[in-house]
């Protein structure tokens, strides 16, 4: 399945079309993925499907006009990013087992202290590449979209993991991100991280204001 996802990728448009559907965060018809990346219908369509048949999206069925009821029109097919990971890994590693090792070992010690703190001096590296907020976020696989006065973050780097370790993890990630950049704080919701990072006004570098 990883093999296939990734090859799917290979193709420049078709990996066009896989990001345009990753970064808008809510189910996409082929017409708006066609419209935004100036394609024909047909082709956006083929493109759609070949994703989800490598498992990178899944599909669903509704109405993009808001109408309900007789006229409203038939359902249109919709894709969203599925929440599968995809990794390939030649010869294979599985990192995953082992970070989970660690977190039970960290639980079990009772250092979680110590791990947050080892968490916010990785970031303060970060820090000091002097990157812009969105731009760090990026590099550290965030997927960062703006929400009104703050960052809020579509990925979470370390699901795997927070999955069965969630405080910990959390926890952890929010020390990370309290190192790298200013304004943090903790928001969850559904989907995506945890955490949320306010945005600067504009002119400014960063919003030194703590949450």
């Amino acid at each position: 399945m990883d093999a296939a996802a990734i090859a799917a990728l290979a193709e420049p448009q078709r990996r066009a079309v896989y990001e345009h559907v990753a970064a808008a965060g809510a189910p996409v018809s082929r017409n708006a993925v066609a419209d935004a990346l100036e394609i024909g219908r047909t082709l956006a369509a083929h493109h759609l499907d070949k994703l989800a048949e490598a498992g990178l999206l899944e599909v669903s069925f509704g109405r993009v006009n808001g109408r309900s009821g007789p006229g409203s029109g038939r359902p249109s097919k919709l894709y969203r990013r599925t929440a599968t990971e995809h990794e390939l890994s030649l010869p294979p590693r599985d990192y995953r087992t082992l970070a989970s090792v660690f977190a039970d070992a960290v639980e079990a010690a009772g250092v979680e202290p110590a791990l947050f703190e080892a968490a916010r001096r990785e970031g303060e590296r970060h820090r000091k590449d002097d990157l812009p907020p969105e731009e760090l976020l990026r590099r550290l696989g965030y997927e960062p979209y703006e929400d009104g006065d703050v960052w809020r973050l579509r990925n979470c780097p370390f699901d795997g993991v927070a999955r069965t370790h969630a405080a910990l993890v959390c926890g952890a990630n929010l020390a990370l991100l309290e190192g790298a950049l200013d304004g943090v704080r903790i928001d969850p919701r559904p989907e995506g991280c945890c955490v949320t990072v306010r945005r600067s006004a504009p002119g400014t570098i960063n919003n030194v204001d703590r949450f």
